[in-house]
C-alpha cells in the first residue's frame, strides 16, 4: 500500500525526523491558506499522486508569491500527469502540497529497502540525490552504499556514521544524518514497511538535514496492525478492479494483454504468464484466488477479469493441494451461467478431488475447452483467442 508524500511527511514528522515544513491542499483557495501557514517567501506547489518522477512531468513548481501558488494550484489540480510510473494513461491530480522552499546546499538518496538475498533489511545511500536512482546504479554503482542490518539488532548509530560518511555528507553534520537514518528506521519497522524512499535527503545552507521528499510503501500483510495506516489509504489512486479483488481477498494485478489469468498461487501465475508468452500469447492480468477460494470467490474472481474490456479469453490454471478441484469447478460453472461467458475459456484442474472437478466440467454442457497441462492449456487459450 502506498501512501501520498504529504502522508509520509507527516509521518516521518511524527517520530521526530526532520522534513520539511508543509500543508494539504485540494482547492486553490485551500493552496494560499496553506502558504499564509508557512514562514516563508518561496513555496513550493507539488502535486500528489501516487507515482514518481512528478517533477520531470511539470507536478513541481516554485511561487513566489500567493498569487502564483493559486495560479499553480489552479494550473495543476485536475491536471493528469504523465510519468514513467504512471504509464500513458497518466494520474488526475487531486491534492497538493504547499511547503516552504528550502535553501539547498547539496542533495542525497538515501533509503530502506527489505533485501530478499539477505533476508534482512537494508539501508542505502548515495551522493547522487535528486535523480533516479536507477540511473546512478546504472552508471555509477560505485556511489550506492548498502549497510545490511542485524534484525536482532536493528541499524546501529555506527552503521549510520558510515553510512554518512560513505556518502560524503559534510563532516560535521554526519551526527545529525544518522539520527536522520535511525529515525527512519524505527518508522519503518514501527509501522511494518516495505520499502521508505527519501529522495532528495538535502543539507541546506543553515546545515539542516531533512527530507525534501519521501516516499513509503507499507507491508499489506502487516496493515491488521496498522489501523492508522490503513486510514491513509487513497482509493481513487488505485485500480478500481484491484480495489474490488481485494474485498473478496483476492491478488489482482493489472496487465496490457488479452488473455485473463485466474490461477492460485504466486508461484503459479508467473508460470502461467510465461508459458502464455512462450505461446505468442500476452496476459491481461495477474489474478490469483489464493488457497482457500470458493465458489463465490471464483464467481467474482470471473467478474473482475471480464470488467477489463480488453479481455478476449480466460485461462484457469489451478493444482488444488488445500484447494479441491470439484470447489474449483463449481465455481467456474457457477461463474460461466452468471456472468452468461461470452470469451473462450479453457480450464486445467490438477490436485486434490481432481477426477470428480474435471467431471464436473464435463457433465455441465458448457463451453469450456479442457487441458491435461499449463502448456496445453497456453497453447488452446493463445490459439482460440488468436
Amino acid at each position: 500500500m502506498n501512501i501520498h508524500e504529504y502522508q509520509s511527511k507527516q509521518l516521518l514528522r511524527d517520530y521526530g525526523v526532520a522534513v520539511s515544513m508543509g500543508h494539504v491542499a485540494f482547492t486553490p483557495e485551500e493552496a494560499v491558506e496553506a502558504a499564509k501557514k508557512l514562514s516563508t517567501d518561496v513555496y513550493v506547489v507539488k502535486a500528489q499522486i501516487h507515482a514518481g518522477g512528478r517533477g520531470k512531468a511539470g507536478g513541481v513548481k516554485i511561487a513566489k508569491s500567493l498569487d502564483e501558488v493559486k495560479g499553480y494550484a489552479e494550473e495543476l489540480l485536475g491536471k493528469v500527469l504523465v510519468t514513467p510510473q504512471t504509464g500513458p494513461e497518466g494520474k488526475e491530480v487531486q491534492r497538493l502540497l504547499v511547503e516552504e522552499g528550502s535553501n539547498i546546499e547539496k542533495e542525497y538518496y538515501i533509503s530502506l529497502i527489505v533485501d530478499r538475498a539477505t533476508d534482512s533489511v537494508v539501508l542505502m545511500g548515495s551522493e547522487e540525490g535528486g535523480m533516479d536512482i536507477e540511473e546512478v546504479a546504472e552508471a555509477t554503482p560505485e556511489k550506492i552504499f548498502k549497510e545490511v542490518i542485524d534484525p536482532v539488532v536493528g541499524l546501529t548509530g555506527f552503521q549510520a556514521r558510515r553510512m554518512a560518511f560513505n556518502m560524503n555528507i559534510p563532516t560535521h553534520l554526519v551526527n545529525k544524518a544518522a539520527k536522520f537514518m535511525l529515525g527512519l528506521y524505527d518508522v519503518f519497522i514501527d509501522k511494518d514497511a516495505s520499502i521508505v524512499e527519501i529522495n532528495p535527503l538535502v543539507v541546506t545552507k543553515e546545515d539542516e538535514v531533512m527530507a525534501l521528499d519521501a516516499k513509503f510503501n507499507f507491508d499489506e500483510n502487516g496493515l491488521f496492525r496498522h489501523k492508522d495506516i490503513q486510514e491513509l489509504r487513497d482509493l481513487t489512486e488505485e485500480d478500481e478492479k484491484e480495489i474490488e479483488a481485494s474485498k473478496y481477498d483476492l491478488s489482482y494485478i493489472s496487465l496490457d494483454g488479452n488473455i485473463g489469468c485466474m490461477v492460485n498461487g504466486a508461484g503459479l501465475a508467473m508460470a502461467t504468464m510465461d508459458t502464455i508468452n512462450y505461446y505468442g500469447g500476452s496476459p491481461a492480468n495477474f489474478l490469483d484466488v489464493g488457497g482457500g477460494a470458493t465458489a463465490e470467490k471464483v464467481t467474482e474472481a470471473f467478474k473482475i477479469i471480464l470488467s477489463d474490456e480488453n479481455v478476449k479469453g480466460i485461462f484457469v490454471n489451478i493444482f488444488g493441494g488445500i484447494m479441491k478441484c470439484d470447489v474449483i469447478a463449481e465455481g467456474v460453472i457457477a461463474a460461466v451461467k452468471e456472468v452468461q461467458l461470452q470469451v473462450p475459456l479453457v480450464v486445467r484442474l490438477e490436485g486434490t478431488n481432481v477426477d470428480r472437478g474435471k467431471q464436473l466440467l464435463n457433465e455441465s454442457g458448457l463451453a469450456i475447452t479442457p487441458a491435461d497441462t499449463m502448456a496445453d492449456g497456453a497453447q488452446k487459450i493463445v490459439e482460440l483467442v488468436g
